[in-house]
Order: structure tokens, then C-alpha cells, then sequence
């Protein structure tokens, strides 16, 4: 810690500094063994270290809110990662940059390093309000009603160690759209949004509920138009309804999709409305000024390009015109999401020279450059190619999204890398013209919990596995006919069939040429897929899965060079937490301490919050050392009173359901958070007094 402490000051951010030294006081006390170890993983999920498959050491997520990233973001990301990492970076599907093969020891000195930058690592995991992702072409988008960057920006800025927030009972994800078209995918999020105007009024189309995983669901619309002001204060009651109302003991059913499922969207949208009278603000209204036009310094000397015939291709597939007039987007496909901080330095040296020092990251794992003039194109396309990142073909066939799957992912069932690889390599070989074709998207996850988005692809694949004799052989499940629609109405793919992992090229051979042979002139994949059935493809791979004809080469994975055998870890995904009694206790008294932190501050919605988790926690406390399983927040209320309240062990002026549940029914004044406080200052001082006399008694 002391290597680090001159650094925070530096900072001259206290929240910062402080939520960097936390991170490193709870990994003494998990070492020290205060803090059992999966209590300790739900605390460092929420700070961004998340565990690998690979033992003793950490995948570091970083936070990138939109994708945007500047020059000096991008350098001390690499500064970072060749420091404590390996020299390399990895581009998520959530606009995120992670790095792997760090010691848990140094993670807060890392945090420190970027905090620098304004780079931050809080909530990039765990049951947390996600990074919010965006379309890469806000701002830039013929399209888009407006820039939906200082919204995006706004959530950003607002949920970031928002106590709602802190410890749902799954993650909670966001994303901005620019247009119609829904480039971020609005169908497939807990919260997604599109823009729109209304009698000169900008706000959103709101959908809630959606997600992937091993039960896909399609977002309900919550508001076919949601003023532009009242984003936040909705956001905010929706995230409340949901910590307080969702599962927590079934991982597999605690997203919100679940909870909607089960209660309906007309009783989730009451419960809503009675949370909006607890949020900080009633109406939220965001500075939505468009980005102005960057001064770019034109190349004025003729210059020759490196390869002609790669450039034209690369025009066509990688460029497209601004909403400004004169001004390109190039986007830059990166193979598996992958690249080193050797070239990531050129390229932020190359965006900073040529275009605006504001590129994104793309939710395919590429990057999109803003604001390239026309004559500094060829520049562009030289500098490019000298790094390696002049690929035609973005976001094409050929550029497939994919998860890291067994290399590092401790549920990885398949070599989603390898996989990608080897389907990329036949694309090129065998359908270069394809590339021209942004019709066909393929997508890879190693297991079914969809990182890699499969769900959502026209041809999605996920890692699974056969079992025949004493063999186990590594395969890919199949599925046909996701994508994106347009306002929201993406399709969900269908699973048609599983097979063997090394025939899966085949596979896609013959998926490809049959579109070729038997589609109807200028018709869609998705509306072929319909038109011909799932069973028609079913049939048509049917061979391929027939398990009398394994070969040697089928038991080992794409990559691997000895037989495979399924080696699945602890999922760390959704931050699964084994609740025991003194991490409660110790996170009761936390809690309490940041209630009255936050109330001295006078931020009194804040002080509120934590002060509702001092009663949760303390209550599940109690719940646990009885054997009583704890769910939802309500059934822990109810609970509670059944077994605490109602025997007399417990004693409060009002009952426990009608005392805790005040936080919904009063505005957040500095009175209401007085009396509040004081109730749960005397609640948890009766919890522990009754643990006091329960040790005497042993």
C-alpha cells in the first residue's frame, strides 16, 4: 500500500483515492483471512478483478464508457499492461479492455496508475450497473435524431458508486443506440435506448428486460417515448425495483428478465413509479450540445498508398461517410478482439496525427477512427497497414466476434480463439467476396453464456462437448436467424443442431453454399432462414453430426495439441456470493459507516440507500446464523419479522417491513434521512448485541 499512497494524493480525488485504498485493505484482510473467500470475490468483482482459469492469477477489466477513448486513455492502458500484464489487450463485446495474468497483490497499484488518466475499474464486474455501451457513431451518424454521447456520459457519471447499484442480485446493462438502426443492440439489455424527438422534445424509446445466456429474452418496452429528463430518474427507480424485488438465490434466474418474466412488465412499472418519490432528482436535464467539428490538420503532399488493390477493398468495406460534411469514419477490424500496447500506442499516435483524438471501441472488437478527412484517407490506410490493422472487412462475415472460451475464461467449454481463427482463415481462402456482404454476422461464445453475443448472430456457435464410449468429444452448438432490426426488433437465434468442433468449418461451408445455391435474388440470410425452416438446416448438417464417424482429429479442440477433456471453474460472471455471517456483520458496519459519511456530505438519497443495506444485511445476518434462506429483499423483510420480531429478540418502535420500507414512501430529505439513520443505527446495534449474547451462551 505504501508503494502507492504518495500516487492517490496525486490524484487529488478522495473518492478515488479512498475506493483504491479499500481495494487493498480488503485483500489484507482476505489474505489475513477476515473476509471469507467468496465474500471477498463479490467485493473485488465490483472493483474489476475478476478471477481465471489459469490459478493464482487475476483478468483485469477496464472500464471504457462508450467505447470512447483518447490517446492518453489508450497509453496508459498500455503503460498498465506492460507493467502488470503481458503486453496485450483484449477488446470486449461491452466496450470494455481487459488484461490478464496479474497478481491480485498489485491490482490496486494498477488501479492507481490509471486512475491517472480518469480510467477507472469500478463496477466493470460483479452484480453492478455494468459499463454503459453506445453506438460508435454517435455524434457522426446521418441517421441519429441527436448525440447520444453526453446522455450515455450523464448515466455514466451518475451510476458510477451509485448505492442501488452496488450489490444487486445479478449485473444491470445499459446502451445507447444513435439511431433507429440499434447498433448497441437496445433488444438484448437490461436498459436499452434509442433516440428520438417528439413535438421538438429529445428523449428515448426505453426497453427493459432484455438478455442473452442460456435463456435469451427480447426487451419489453417500457416507454414507446421517455423525455430526455427523466432517463436518470427512471434508470434510478428501475435499478431500486430490481435490488429490491430480484432473485439472489438462483443465479440462473436473478437478472431482471427473470423478475419481469415473473411478476409482469405492468406490476414491474407500478413498482417503479412508487420508487421515483426515493431517487435523488425528479427530472435530470442533460446538456445535449453536439460535439463540434475538431480541427484536423489536412495532408497536403500526394501520397502513395501501400497496396492499391487492399486499399480499394478496404474503402469499400471500411469507410463511411460522417454527417459532417468532408469527414470519414474508418473502421479497424482486430482480429479476436486482440492486439499488443506496442501497436494500441500506434494507433492512438496515428488518431491523434490524422483524425480526432476520440475513437471508440466497437462492440465487435474493432475500433472506429472519427472525423478522418477524405485527404488523409490514404494517410490513414498507409499508417494502418504498417501495423497490421488495414483488414478489409469490418464488421463483415469475416470480422466474428468471439469470447476468450478455454484460454482464459473459467467457463469456457470451447476454443472460441481457435474456433475463429480457423473459420476466418476459410472465409478468406474460399469467400473472399463475401467481405462486401455486411448481411452475414457470425458470433462465438465458449459456453452458453453468450459473452461472445451467439444469440444474436445470423450463424451463432457456442462451446459444448459429446460424450461417446470413454470419449469426450469438444463440439459447437449452432444456431441461425439472430440480428439486429431495426427500433429495437432484433431477432433471437434458434439453437438447430450440435457437432463436433473440427467439422464446424464444413459446416459453414455448406451453410454458405446453399444460401448461394438456393436464395432468391437480393434475399437477406434471416429471411432465407425463415423461408426454408429450421429443420432444412437441421437436415442439411445432420451428416456432420453423426458420431459413428468420429476420427482422431475430432477429439482435440482447434489450438489444442492434446485431447480434450471439459474443465470448467468457478463462473465469476455474475459475482455468486456464499453470504456468512461476520462478512454481513463486517458489511453492515460498513454500510453504516458510509450512511453517515454520505450524510454529513449532504447527500442524503445516497445516506438513505446505505442505510436500507445496513437493515438488509444485518437482517440476512440474523436470517443465516437460524438456517432461514434468504432470497429477495421483500422475503428478507418478511422473514425477518417472522423469526426476530415476532419471538421478541428483536424490537423497533414500528414493524420491520413498515421501517425499512420508509425509504419508498419519503421524499430523500435531510429530516427523512436523520430519522432514518437513527432507526438503523439502533437496528444494528440490537443485531450485534444479539450476537454478543448468543457467543456468551456457546
Amino acid at each position: 500500500m505504501k508503494s502507492f499512497r504518495t500516487e492517490l494524493e496525486d490524484l487529488n480525488n478522495p473518492i478515488v483515492e479512498q475506493d483504491i485504498l479499500d481495494l487493498a485493505l480488503k485483500i489484507e484482510k482476505f489474505h489475513n483471512g477476515s473476509i471469507d473467500e467468496e465474500k471477498f470475490r463479490s467485493l473485488r468483482l465490483a472493483r474489476g478483478v475478476y478471477g481465471q482459469r489459469q490459478p493464482g492469477v487475476q483478468m483485469i477489466r477496464i472500464k471504457v464508457p462508450y467505447g470512447k477513448l483518447t490517446q492518453a486513455k489508450l497509453n496508459v492502458i498500455c503503460d498498465v499492461s506492460d507493467e502488470y500484464a503481458t503486453k496485450k489487450l483484449h477488446l470486449t463485446t461491452r466496450q470494455d479492455i481487459q488484461i490478464h495474468y496479474v497478481s491480485l497483490d498489485r491490482t490496486p497499484e494498477l488501479w492507481a496508475e490509471l486512475e491517472k488518466e480518469e480510467v477507472t475499474l469500478r463496477e466493470a464486474c460483479g452484480n453492478t450497473v455494468r459499463n454503459i455501451t453506445g453506438s460508435i457513431n454517435a455524434g457522426i451518424d446521418p441517421d441519429e435524431p441527436f448525440d447520444v454521447t453526453p446522455y450515455a456520459e450523464a448515466c455514466f457519471q451518475y451510476f458510477l458508486r451509485n448505492p442501488p447499484g452496488q450489490d444487486l442480485g445479478r449485473k444491470f446493462k445499459i446502451s445507447f443506440s444513435s439511431s433507429d438502426k440499434d447498433s448497441a443492440f437496445s433488444f438484448m439489455h437490461d436498459m436499452g435506448l434509442i433516440p428520438k424527438i417528439k413535438d421538438g422534445v429529445r428523449g428515448f424509446k426505453a426497453m427493459i428486460g432484455g438478455g442473452l445466456g442460456s435463456q435469451a429474452i427480447h426487451a419489453k418496452i417500457a416507454y414507446e417515448f421517455l423525455p430526455a429528463d427523466q432517463l436518470i430518474p427512471f434508470t434510478d427507480a428501475a435499478i431500486r425495483v430490481f435490488d429490491r424485488h430480484g432473485e439472489r438465490s438462483s443465479r440462473q434466474k436473478a437478472r431482471l428478465k427473470f423478475l419481469i418474466k415473473k411478476i409482469g412488465l405492468e406490476e414491474y412499472m407500478r413498482l417503479v413509479e412508487i420508487e421515483m418519490i426515493a431517487v435523488k432528482e425528479k427530472n435530470v436535464v442533460i446538456d445535449g450540445v453536439d460535439q463540434p467539428v475538431p480541427n484536423v490538420t489536412l495532408v497536403t503532399e500526394d501520397v502513395t498508398v501501400a497496396d492499391e488493390e487492399l486499399y480499394d477493398d478496404w474503402l469499400r468495406t471500411n469507410i463511411n461517410k460522417q454527417k459532417q460534411d468532408g469527414f470519414n469514419s474508418v473502421s479497424i477490424k482486430v482480429s479476436l478482439g486482440n492486439l499488443s500496447t506496442e501497436t494500441a500506442r500506434k494507433l492512438g499516435t496515428l488518431a491523434k496525427t490524422f483524425c480526432d483524438d476520440d475513437f471508440r471501441i466497437s462492440v465487435n472488437q474493432g475500433f472506429l477512427l472519427r472525423f478522418v478527412p477524405d485527404a488523409n484517407l490514404k494517410s490513414v490506410f498507409n499508417g494502418l497497414h504498417a501495423i497490421g490493422l488495414a483488414t478489409p472487412g469490418f464488421d463483415s462475415i469475416m470480422d466474428i466476434t468471439t469470447c476468450p472460451g478455454t484460454d482464459t475464461c473459467n467457463l469456457g467449454i470451447g476454443s472460441s480463439y481457435g474456433m475463429a481463427t480457423e473459420l476466418e482463415r476459410v472465409i478468406k481462402e474460399e469467400y473472399y467476396d463475401l467481405i462486401f456482404d455486411t448481411d452475414i454476422k457470425i458470433k462465438i461464445s465458449g459456453c452458453m453464456n453468450a459473452c461472445g453475443q451467439h444469440t444474436i448472430a445470423n450463424i451463432g456457435l457456442h462451446g459444448s462437448s459429446f460424450k461417446k464410449n470413454n470419449m469426450v468429444i469438444p463440439a459447437m452448438m449452432l444456431l441461425l436467424g439472430g440480428g439486429v432490426e431495426l427500433d429495437g426488433q432484433g431477432s433471437i437465434a434458434d439453437k438447430v443442431i450440435k457437432i463436433p468442433s473440427k467439422r464446424v468449418p464444413q459446416a459453414m461451408r455448406d451453410l454458405l453454399d446453399d444460401f448461394e445455391k438456393n436464395a432468391n435474388d437480393g434475399e437477406y440470410y434471416n429471411d432465407y432462414y425463415i423461408r426454408k425452416e429450421k429443420d432444412y438446416f437441421y437436415q442439411l448438417l445432420l451428416p456432420l453430426a453423426n458420431l459413428e464417424t468420429i476420427q482422431t482429429e475430432d477429439l482435440f479442440d482447434w489450438g489444442d495439441e492434446e485431447k480434450y477433456k471439459t474443465e470448467i471453474g468457478v463462473g465469476e460472471c455474475a459475482g455468486v456470493v456464499i453470504d456468512l455471517v461476520s462478512t454481513l456483520l463486517f458489511e453492515g458496519d460498513e454500510k453504516h459507516h458510509w450512511a453517515n459519511e454520505a450524510f454529513e456530505a449532504g447527500q442524503y438519497a445516497d445516506a438513505i440507500y446505505h442505510a436500507y443495506s445496513v437493515f438488509v444485511q444485518g437482517a440476512k445476518a440474523s436470517l443465516l446464523s437460524k438456517d432461514v434462506k434468504c432470497n429477495t429483499h421483500t422475503g428478507i423483510l418478511a422473514d425477518f419479522t417472522t423469526h426476530f420480531m415476532e419471538t421478541g429478540e428483536v424490537s423497533l418502535p414500528d414493524s420491520f417491513e413498515d421501517t425499512v420500507l420508509q425509504i419508498n414512501k419519503n421524499e430523500p430529505s435531510e429530516q427523512f434521512a436523520k430519522d432514518y439513520l437513527e432507526q438503523a443505527d439502533l437496528f444494528l446495534t440490537q443485531i450485534k448485541d444479539l450476537f454478543a449474547r448468543e457467543k456468551e451462551t456457546v
